[in-house]
């Protein structure tokens, strides 16, 4: 899946709906491709490794136990009919006749009918004695409780999720570390949707699904649809792209436009959710509320542009972590160190800590454009050397 966002970056196609420009991905970025494709790999085999482990605890599931379930369920719904009954008939309402007339309306109406289409359309064998009942309780088994313990899964993965990679960002310890890695990424891309440390991977991703596929009670057949569609939601929401006709985007607000507003300085102490829904961001008021982002994209495409017809790379993370522990620009630089401007970049730092917040990343972004800015004074004046001798 990944790989189709990639033949569009590629050949730069549906430019339209990119969130960010080539210029971008090429500047903005702290880390090369090849790093990104080692962790996502590292990160698919551990991931491959504990699931392995963890089918081991899983018990058999037994070819035509389901039928058995379907029975005990069955008798669970009579059970609870027979007491809804008793109940309104203690209230003065006689419940057996209110229900054979609703009954036979729905029936009148053709909704038997409608029941036994959709029982055909399921795959489920159509009842033969009208018994209504048991066909209704064979669709919640098959189709309605499945789906509910999926939800129930995506809550709880989005809560896990939530409160951890807020922590991530809100300990300066656990963002140094560990979360730090992920945000090299300013600009996302599909394939670097599960780039991260091994650690926040094994935490957040491996655990956090774990968990929501124990709790949520699905069996090993829900499971696999719901890491797969976790997975498939993730690659989407670092695709960069905000397609108007991919289902993913359309039908969840917690898509790639929302989440790439939380990999921006600007956005960095927003949006949290992921990778489901955003009902933690709006609870806790945590989603983003600093306006229309437009013109904050279009600032950053305009710098990303002037950057590239300069020609310098931007720093990446190892530089970066290189200047705030003090090293010079020379250090990694073809450029001088001397000659800068009240002591120049040689003297400037990032904090230690490479702090979570926006003001962090805006200063990292700020310290990146003048070096670039140097490093073409410095041309400049070899050039201007060179002619004159």
């Amino acid at each position: 899946m990944s790989m189709v966002f990639h033949f569009l970056d590629t050949y730069n196609l549906l430019s339209c709906y990119r969130l960010h420009t080539p210029e971008e991905l090429l500047k903005r970025n702290h880390v090369s491709r090849g790093e990104v494709v080692r962790d996502v790999l590292v990160q698919h085999a551990v991931q491959s490794f504990i699931g392995w482990c963890a089918s081991l605890l899983e018990p058999i599931e037994m070819r035509g136990a389901e039928w058995w379930d379907i029975l005990k369920l069955y008798s669970r719904f009579l059970q609870a009919e027979r007491w809804f009954l008793s109940w309104l008939h203690i209230v003065g309402i006689n419940g057996a006749g209110l229900e054979g007339k609703i009954v036979a309306r729905i029936a009148a109406v053709g909704a038997d009918n409608l029941l036994e289409e959709a029982v055909r359309l399921l795959g489920l064998e159509p009842t033969e004695n009208g018994n209504w009942r048991y066909k209704l309780v064979e669709v919640a088994y098959w189709y309605i409780f499945p789906a509910v313990q999926v939800l129930i899964a995506f809550f709880i993965l989005d809560t896990w999720q939530y409160f951890w990679h807020r922590l991530m960002h809100e300990s300066k310890w656990l963002y140094r570390n560990f979360h730090s890695r992920h945000h090299r990424l300013y600009v996302p891309y599909a394939f670097g949707a599960l780039y991260n440390h091994p650690f926040e991977g094994f935490l957040m991703d491996t655990i956090g699904a774990g968990i929501a596929y124990k709790l949520s009670g699905l069996t090993v057949r829900g499971g696999i649809f719901f890491f797969t569609f976790s997975t498939m939601k993730t690659v989407d929401d670092h695709s960069g792209y905000s397609l108007p006709f991919d289902p993913l985007q359309y039908f969840f607000w917690n898509n790639a436009s929302y989440h790439d507003v939380h990999h921006q300085g600007w956005g960095i102490k927003s949006n949290f959710s992921q990778p489901f829904f955003i009902c933690w961001d709006r609870w806790l008021g945590t989603q983003w509320t600093g306006g229309d982002t437009a013109s904050r994209y279009a600032a950053s495409r305009k710098r990303a542009a002037s950057a590239a017809m300069k020609g310098p790379p931007p720093l990446d993370q190892k530089e970066y972590i290189n200047l705030a522990r003090g090293a010079p620009i020379s250090s990694y630089t073809n450029g001088s160190a001397t000659g800068y401007p009240n002591g120049g970049l040689k003297s400037r730092r990032l904090s230690g800590e490479l702090r979570l917040h926006a003001e962090e990343h805006e200063r990292a972004h700020r310290v990146e454009l003048e070096v670039e800015r140097q490093m073409e004074r410095e041309r400049q004046s070899r050039w201007a050397n060179g002619e004159a001798r």
